[in-house]
């Protein structure tokens, strides 16, 4: 390091680590369509990790500053003794901050990625630390695992610095860039006071949700979103996951009356624009939402609209939920419907859909380590209702009682999710009155 790029470790206070990744739920479009809670790489594995090794630790969204991010961006990226890079679903900006650390500092980088993304760019040459993910979340085993081998991985960057760089790694010779760090000992206590301030308000989100308090949960996310929009600036885009959040306990709060609150979330959507989008996550939000504005008011533009979104969720990732709920809005207009023919294609197309869902969750259920994703509940319930559905209720009552009988039991909302679903699945297997 050049001897006059001054530190936080210089002047007593603790080390600096800045994490430069995505921020929520992310589509990784690599080798296979998936989806990945980054914040859930954060919170399981790179933050335990870092406090571990008695690092303060930042990440790159919790920087304050004044509608303009490169300042203190490029000053993190400069100073900090560590920076760890979470480059999993090719995050663009992940990835340029990277290039921008590369470029200013020779050593103390860690990269990490999810193990089955595809590298992107030149960037396969780079020692890189993988983790597994199991559906969107890190198993319990995984995260313990990846946390002391990212531990290890730190304490031998720090007490062993050599270059990492691929800049100054072939370019002999080069020397750093030099400047004072008054900054950044600023630039940290801000950082930590907006970390503090949005993991408050995400985990009062998560916690009021899961009590089936969504009127609660609706006004902590609502507060989170303002604060990322004000640390964003007005001329940086939303961000998804906090949208997508905002949007589920919005329709689910049901105030001031049911269908105002689904037409709010929808408003509270549109920065996502569901009609051209290829998140799952946003497909499957934005068709619960018309399907329950039919549920209303009988609208069918609404139902069709609803085919569209989660067709278009199924078809992309072949996700469960997306696929349940086509199959379901699919019977649910056969039975709508004039032309006996369309009927009848919307009744099959429903049947083949319910068919590759089983198929696929057959497959993800055997896994040995299905029972420690976090989606496990819902693979189970998904198993049931598409089975009963099927006329299949035999098979579907085994699928019912293990997911009532979890260890961690679900929640009220949960299972009057299920219960919603199982209603419609059986209407659905009985014959039509003729």
């Amino acid at each position: 390091m050049p001897a006059d790029v001054q530190n936080a470790s210089a002047t007593g206070a603790p080390k600096t680590c800045f994490v430069i990744m995505g921020f929520g739920k992310k589509t990784d479009y690599g080798k296979e369509t998936r989806t990945l809670d980054l914040d859930a790489t954060y919170r399981a594995i790179i933050k335990p990790a870092v406090v571990a090794c008695g690092m303060t630790c930042i990440r790159a969204d919790e920087i304050t500053h004044s509608g303009v991010i490169d300042k203190p961006m490029y000053e993190m990226l400069l100073r900090a003794d560590l920076v760890i890079a979470d480059i999993s679903t090719a995050n663009a900006n992940a990835i340029y901050e990277l290039g921008v650390r590369h470029a200013l500092r020779p050593h103390s980088t860690i990269v990490i990625k999810e193990l089955d993304g595809a590298f992107h760019f030149d960037l396969n040459h780079l020692a890189t630390l993988q983790y597994k993910h199991l559906g969107d979340d890190i198993g319990f085993s995984e995260a313990q695992t990846k946390q002391s081998e990212l531990e290890e991985l730190i304490r031998g960057v720090l007490a062993k610095p050599d270059t990492d760089s691929p800049v100054f790694t072939f370019l002999d010779g080069l020397n750093g860039p030099t400047m004072t760090a008054k900054q950044l000992q600023k630039e940290i206590k801000s950082a930590e006071k907006v970390s503090d301030n949005l993991a408050q308000l995400l985990e009062a989100g998560r916690t009021a949700a899961a009590a089936s308090q969504h009127a609660l949960a609706k006004q902590n996310f609502a507060k989170a979103c303002a604060l990322m929009a004000q640390q964003k600036g007005p001329e940086q885009p939303p961000d998804p996951f906090m949208i997508q959040q905002l949007a589920l306990a919005t329709y689910k709060a049901k105030l001031p009356n049911p269908l105002q609150a689904l037409l709010d979330a929808w408003q509270t959507l549109a920065p996502l624009s569901a009609d051209t989008s290829t998140d799952p996550e946003t497909l499957g939000i934005a068709g619960a939402i018309q399907k329950r504005i039919w549920e209303q008011t009988r609208d069918m533009s609404a139902l069709d609209k609803a085919v569209e979104l989660y067709g278009r969720g199924f078809e992309i990732k072949r996700d469960y939920y997306n696929g349940e709920n086509l199959a379901l809005c699919l019977d649910l207009r056969a039975r709508e419907q004039k032309n006996p023919d369309e009927a009848a294609y919307d009744r099959l197309t429903a049947q083949k859909a319910r068919v590759r869902i089983v198929e696929g969750l057959r497959v993800s259920l055997a896994a040995p380590s299905a029972s420690d994703r976090s989606d496990y509940k819902w693979m189970l319930a998904t198993m049931a209702n598409t089975l009963y559905a099927m006329g299949r209720s035999d098979d579907a009552k085994d699928f019912e009682r293990t997911f009532r009988t979890l260890s961690k039991p679900p929640a009220q909302w949960e299972l009057d999710t299920f219960e919603g679903g199982k209603k419609y699945a059986l209407e659905l297997a009985m014959p039509v009155p003729r």
